[in-house]
């Protein structure tokens, strides 16, 4: 009977200098697997057992709305590759880059995000669970605080990319998501990081936004469904200011529709679906989102 097979998700960070744009989006095959060598060693100096552990990493720049999926997509596809991968299992180092023909489709990162000043290299250690577990949970404990890729780590990346960088560190998906939280409550998007958070951690579960002014919606069943308002009902359901007089309500509206807009576009960006349920006047919106 074949062992448990358990994987830690990953990634190198890498954060920009100001207004720093990479030469290039990836890197060549035995780049990435320099690269990559250059990682297991970090993260074997954090936590010795992971040398023992197979390790992959795609040496191409994506943005943190491309990891953060719900079922993790990109480091799913990795899994799967070094799964295929010939060789042993058990310290394996792998190092995905740019062949003849660029990346494979499935770890290319998308041209809509390639801007910001934070990029990411997917990474993942695979092994047996028995000694995938732990070294998890020491990861987890570790990383978000010491982190910091060696300076060579850094070069590596910095050289081949083609671009300053200013910070390199190793975090989780965990790490990631919890820096993503704050980045999101400094731009004004907290609110909306509930549902995105039930969609990459309970995606079984049912969350609600439902704090006037903010837009009605719920995301249940894989999917996040809003609530479409005229301004009639836009005014009954207490989404609108108190007092305001037809122009004032008027803007008031438009602002409304376009943070409505600004959310789907971000939860459309991390890979859950949006729909949206016309809500009339004289109909609870909130029982029609329950329906």
């Amino acid at each position: 009977m074949s062992k448990p097979v358990l994987s830690v998700l990953g990634a190198l960070a890498l954060e920009l200098s100001p207004g720093a744009e990479p030469g290039r989006q990836s890197l060549g095959v035995d780049e990435a697997g320099a690269l990559a060598g250059l990682v297991a060693r970090d993260l074997a100096k954090l936590v010795p057992e992971a040398a023992g552990l197979d390790l992959a990493l795609v040496a191409a720049l994506f943005d943190p709305v491309e990891l953060l999926r719900p079922g993790y997509p990109l480091h799913a596809e990795l899994e799967r590759l070094v799964a295929r991968a010939p060789g042993a299992a058990g310290g394996r180092v792998i190092g995905f880059g740019a062949g003849a023909e660029g990346l494979p489709e499935t770890l290319r990162p998308s041209a809509d995000f390639a801007g910001g000043p934070l990029k990411l290299l997917p990474l993942l250690l695979r092994g047996d669970a028995a000694a995938v577990a732990p070294v998890g949970e020491r990861l987890e404990q570790v990383l978000l605080d010491t982190g910091m890729a060696a300076a060579d780590t850094a070069l590596a990346a910095q050289d081949g990319f083609a671009v300053a960088v200013e910070h390199a560190r190793l975090l989780t998906l965990n790490d990631l998501a919890a820096m993503m939280a704050l980045q999101y409550e400094h731009v004004g998007l907290a609110p909306l990081w509930p549902l995105l958070e039930a969609a990459l951690l309970a995606p079984d579960t049912e969350q609600w936004l439902d704090a006037p002014p903010e837009p009605l919606a719920v995301y249940a069943n894989q999917g996040v469904r809003m609530a479409l308002l005229d301004i009639d009902a836009w005014t009954e359901g207490g989404f609108a200011p108190e007092g305001a007089d037809a122009v004032k309500l008027t803007r008031a509206f438009e602002r409304f529709q376009m943070r409505q807009r600004q959310l789907a576009a971000v939860l459309e960006a991390h890979g859950v679906p949006v729909t949206y349920d016309h809500c009339p006047a004289g109909q609870d919106p909130r029982a029609i989102l329950s329906e």
